[in-house]
């Protein structure tokens, strides 16, 4: 199974200074919802002021926290989080934040941003569920032709290691490991904002039964498949190929821009042929050209396979929910359900 951007096995030591954890993220800032007051929040307003480093944290917070928090991101819609630079401004404000909701490693400016705030209430989502090994890709076909050659200082160009074993940060790809995560994000809230405690408790509950119903629904829906095989640029979705017993094959390993080597892509050719695949997918925020090129070279359709990482106005739905259905929607149709 293929992972995007690999996170170092020593990242997951990301430390916990809640006491339970949080995340939040990219989409938008902004305020979600209304008046609250009087429950512990640290703004002028009485709402628990909540910083996310990226969408799918940003969304857990929002959807948890709903009229008690304020919450702003740090990566902005369009921004690819790994590419993500941070200003003075938004490390004094990380500062100023209640609540840090970040996945520590993912990106490496976010970690030292979190570092120099000084700020106490850090959540890292790693923390929050079990981080697995994912290779890149389901039949051990290689490591992703095309990153063979990292940037200095990084791993490649987004901070992470080809060489060795290494985590997969993509976990809210899995709506059961995603559930998971959102538990820590209201017991951290909870922790941080006792009076509305309640209330984050019942959203809590609520937003862990739908993702408890998306996964039936993609259990169901990608139960009887002509092929168990999907060829994606971004190789973000080994969690959600080992949860629903499907096989990724990366073309380009943990980076979609990079170019995947002459012998990765024989190699593809061969297993598109083996496996009966009918499509490539590539994802909103990174260029299709490489997924084209492959699936005009073997006769292949090419569609979205959105790994969620920031809502556009290019997305393939308006919320987590929304994208997710999406994709299952066109896996359903690249893997042939019948």
């Amino acid at each position: 199974m293929n992972v995007r951007r690999l996170i170092p096995a020593a990242a997951l030591a990301g430390a916990v200074a809640l006491g339970a954890t949080t995340l939040t993220a990219c989409a938008g800032a902004g305020a979600a919802g209304g008046g609250g007051g009087g429950g512990g929040g640290g703004g002028a307003d009485g709402k628990l002021d909540v910083m996310a480093s990226f969408y799918p944290l940003q969304f857990l917070a929002e959807r948890i926290g709903k009229d008690h928090v304020k919450v702003a991101t740090l990566t902005k819609p369009g921004v690819e989080p790994h590419d993500l630079e941070i200003t003075p401004k938004q490390t004094g404000l990380l500062g100023e934040a209640d609540v840090v909701l970040y996945l520590k490693s993912l990106q490496p400016a976010v970690d030292k941003a979190v570092a120099q705030s000084g700020v106490k209430n850090v959540v890292d989502a790693a923390t929050l569920t079990p981080l697995e090994v994912h290779g890149t890709s389901g039949h051990d076909h290689g490591h992703g032709a095309g990153a063979d050659h990292p940037e200095e200082g990084h791993g490649d160009e987004h901070g992470h290691s080809h060489g060795e074993a290494a985590e997969d940060p993509h976990v809210w790809l899995d709506p059961v490991k995603y559930a998971e995560v959102a538990k820590g994000v209201g017991a951290a809230l909870e922790k941080a904002d006792p009076g509305h405690a309640a209330d984050y408790r019942k959203n809590t509950e609520e937003l862990v039964a739908r993702l408890t119903a998306l996964n039936t629904e993609f259990e169901d829906g990608l139960k009887n498949t002509a092929t168990r095989t999907f060829i994606t640029t971004h190789a973000a979705f080994g969690y959600l190929a080992e949860r629903y017993g499907l096989d990724q094959e990366g073309i380009s390993g943990v980076d979609p821009e990079s170019e995947p080597s002459p012998a990765r892509m024989k190699d593809l050719q061969a297993v598109a042929k083996k496996e009966n695949v009918s499509t490539v997918f590539f994802e909103t925020l990174a260029s299709d050209k490489t997924a084209k090129s492959l699936a005009s070279d073997t006769g292949l359709k090419t569609d979205v396979l959105d790994p969620l990482e920031g809502i556009t106005d290019k997305s393939q739905g308006a919320d987590y929910f929304e994208v997710m259905r999406s994709n299952l929607k066109n896996l359903q149709k690249a893997l042939g359900t019948k």
